[in-house]
């Protein structure tokens, strides 16, 4: 039999979520509320506490209600105050647009959001919320953000350093919050949907890609069998969870099923529903895979150095990409800070990331003449305008053709 502590909580029930902050504690305890229907003249009345928000700030308030006619007998009228107390003490109770915005978040947006997310999506979103939005809706009812609110907000950081794509995200994440009390019945219009941005004071920049020369020289520079890991991600334009959560079971002789993605700590689905498909591979990247199996590396331990088998196990659940020593998954900014990016300045390629990896693939298929569409598929966007608009960046040799041709033609014109 459980047994409540001084503190009205169970013991144990931290670990399924209940917060340790004394505010939160003191307001769970104060919600379980049991008292007894009085009879007063002709009513059943209930008296009993809520939730209000007063200026942004939630305050407790004496309730009194008629509940039935003294006719009714007390232990049917005992019935309806437990259906009227429960949306109270189960936590059901809607305050309404009144709901501060910090109360939403916290209280909502965190516990039932979020979860839903990418962990590393997750920690970016509180990062945003700690920093941005907390300090300057924190005190605010829902209400109170109206769109010339929110656009203000966003006109004012015109002159802060803040980098256009922080912007950008700070606004997507405000908007999905908002979205999420829309959903929930708090607010009937999301305030931060067409708020525009300041323009970028560096305009937008295209996305920088490795040409094939560059790639085949950093390449060379890098050990195994991280080298294996940036050849696959260029030839097959994976997403570096992706690759790092690959299995040998979706490695085909001539294709690759993505279906999982690890990233720092968390398994589940990739970004989209698009993003689980069965992609086209060449056999030489495959073959270059299967390789791992007899691959052994040396590791310096010290003034010592030790052997260890690159793939440790390849049964068809096991992952493609083990880490070195227990065999685990590996972490994708271990292997950018500690070998990728050493090898990349020492060529003057201070771009090269992860995601440029990515872009490559997506121009290297355009140089190759590959159809728009086909190249969404392989990319796996949900969208084409994704990949023409943000991964395909070159200049068509076309294009470039009919330029050349401009200065023969204003010859031309000066001759006749």
């Amino acid at each position: 039999m459980q047994t409540t502590s001084k503190r009205g909580i169970v013991p144990g029930e931290e670990q399924f979520g209940v917060p340790k902050k004394e505010g939160f504690e003191a307001m769970a305890r104060r919600r379980c509320q049991n008292p007894k229907p009085k009879l007063r003249g002709k009513w059943w009345t209930l008296c009993y506490w809520q939730d209000e928000f007063e200026n942004g700030k939630r305050v407790r308030k004496r309730k009194r209600i008629k509940l039935a006619p003294a006719k009714m007998g007390e232990r049917e009228v005992e019935k309806l105050a437990l259906e009227k107390l429960r949306p109270l003490n189960q936590g059901l109770e809607v305050i309404g647009s009144a709901t501060n915005f910090r109360d939403f978040v916290e209280g909502t947006y965190i516990p039932v959001i979020l979860p839903l997310m990418a962990k590393s999506t997750q920690d970016r979103y509180q990062g945003v919320i700690k920093n941005y939005l907390a300090p300057t809706f924190g005190e605010l009812c829902l209400r109170d953000l109206t769109v010339l609110g929110v656009q203000r907000y966003f006109s004012g950081m015109a002159k802060s350093n803040v980098a256009y794509e922080s912007k950008d995200k700070i606004r997507d994440i405000l908007s999905s919050i908002l979205g999420s009390a829309v959903r929930f019945g708090l607010l009937i219009k999301n305030p931060a949907e067409g708020v525009r941005l300041p323009p970028s004071k560096k305009g937008r920049r295209s996305k920088p890609y490795l040409e094939p020369r560059q790639f085949t020289a950093f390449v060379q520079l890098i050990p195994e069998p991280y080298a294996t890991m940036v050849f696959t991600a260029i030839h097959t334009g994976l997403r570096v969870s992706e690759l790092i959560g690959l299995r040998w079971q979706n490695v085909h002789p001539d294709s690759i099923r993505v279906e999982e993605r690890f990233c720092r700590g968390d398994l589940g689905p990739p970004k989209s529903e698009a993003s689980i498909a069965t992609i086209a591979v060449n056999r030489a990247v495959i073959e270059r895979i299967h390789m791992l199996k007899a691959m052994t590396v040396t590791v310096k331990a010290g003034r010592a150095k030790r052997r260890y088998r690159v793939v440790k196990s390849d049964g068809p659940d096991d992952l493609v990409c083990q880490s070195l020593m227990k065999g685990g998954p590996m972490r994708d900014n271990n292997i950018l800070t500690r070998i990728i990016k050493p090898a990349a300045r020492k060529l003057g390629l201070n771009f090269v990331n992860w995601r440029c990896l990515r872009t490559s693939h997506a121009t290297w298929l355009k140089l190759a003449g590959a159809d728009v569409k086909d190249a969404q598929a392989q990319m796996r966007h949900s969208r084409a305008s994704t990949t023409l608009d943000i991964y395909q960046q070159f200049v068509p040799e076309s294009q470039r053709r009919a330029i050349d041709k401009l200065p023969g033609l204003a010859e031309s014109t000066m001759v006749n």
